[in-house]
């Protein structure tokens, strides 16, 4: 898996994406049927086409690419196992592809195209660049679907974009640990990412503010190893707030997460995970799973595929503490903690906190 760069900008869904905000570490489960998001439609009308079956061949096919490692356990295999999940279900057909460069997303969209795929899911904003292509008449019969933040790719009639945003995962995440923090009576926290850019200190900050939410006095250490994937960079990193006796420690890598979670286990360190559901993990153990899981968020548009119910030319907006994703939760709740975090989220969801201006107040 190349650089996480995008995740937080690809997350909307991503999500994290941040990317993702960010890459993440585990598949989560994608057996559970998702409820619709909020829908929001943008300029132009969408092309007619009848879902599953677009081009009228008599089967379905979907085609997938992927700009990074669809193998890596986390954020790219999620994407790419719900589409392997639902077609088993169906009795559909996959085509994906992973590791595809920015300068060969357009052509490789082209030759889904030319292979007569159903629908193409760009796993991260990285692909944009193959937008286009629907605008061409090879893929004229042709789905679209993109998990992509806010105004990082322009909405067009023929694809339908998937968003949340991260301010609104990384502050529940950080009112989590605040909690597990306060009960302890510890004041130190710690993060642990890779490259340092724009998107992994924004999700240092909301974490720090969501925490400062409970432990107004508490602080965060940030560490940036440079590479979200070097397990022997991330044990650094984290062997080094551990020896500054920090007891809460924020992963926010992506294939180095299980390396750096099993040295936080050995200390009795607690950790959360970045984007998936691990609490049934026992090895590493987390102790909060934070879900903005892209997988998750294309399974519920595939549901809505095959019931020719995907509108291209919407953006489908997920909200922290309205729809079931994003979320955070305790693997092992204590006392009345999931019920403060349930009602925080809530909070979000309703509007009567703002997260952005929270993450400026207290980051």
């Amino acid at each position: 898996m190349t650089t996480k760069g995008t995740l937080w900008r690809r997350r909307a869904a991503v999500g994290l994406a941040l990317a993702g905000a960010l890459a993440l570490s585990a598949c989560a489960g994608n057996a559970a049927t998702a409820p619709k998001a909020t829908d929001q439609a943008a300029g132009g009308k969408s092309p007619a086409l009848k879902e599953p079956d677009v081009n009228g061949d008599g089967k379905v096919v979907i085609g997938v690419l992927s700009p990074g490692d669809i193998n890596d356990h986390g954020y790219y295999q999620s994407f790419v196992d719900s589409a392997d999940a639902f077609a088993k279900e169906k009795g559909w057909t996959i085509t994906k592809r992973g590791s595809v460069s920015t300068t060969d997303a357009l052509s490789a969209a082209r030759a889904l195209c030319q292979q007569h795929v159903d629908l193409i899911a760009l796993g991260a904003t990285e692909l944009k660049s193959a937008i286009p292509a629907s605008e061409e008449p090879i893929c004229a019969k042709t789905a679209w679907y993109m998990p992509a933040a806010a105004g990082v790719v322009t909405q067009t009639p023929r694809i339908l974009l998937s968003t949340d945003d991260p301010n609104q995962s990384l502050l529940a995440a950080g009112y989590a640990a605040g909690l597990k923090m306060k009960a302890a009576g510890h004041t130190k926290a710690g993060f642990v990412t890779g490259n340092k850019a724009s998107f992994s200190v924004l999700a240092a900050k909301a974490f720090q503010a969501g925490i400062r939410e409970v432990v107004p006095k508490a602080t965060v250490t940030s560490t940036y190893t440079g590479d979200f994937n070097d397990s022997a960079k991330a044990k650094e990193a984290m062997q080094a707030q551990i020896s500054q006796g920090t007891k809460v420690i924020y992963p926010y890598l992506g294939g180095a997460t299980d390396a750096a979670t099993r040295l936080a286990n050995a200390n009795d360190v607690m950790t959360l995970t970045p984007g998936t559901d691990r609490c049934d993990s026992t090895d590493p153990k987390f102790d909060i799973s934070v879900i903005f899981n892209p997988g998750d968020y294309f399974r519920a548009a595939l549901e809505e595929f095959a019931k020719n119910n995907l509108k291209m030319g919407t953006t489908r907006v997920w909200q922290l503490g309205v729809d079931p994703y994003p979320t955070v939760k305790f693997c092992d709740p204590e006392g009345d903690e999931a019920k403060k975090l349930a009602e925080f989220m809530k909070k979000i969801g309703n509007k009567e906190i703002d997260p952005t201006a929270e993450v400026k107040r207290l980051g």
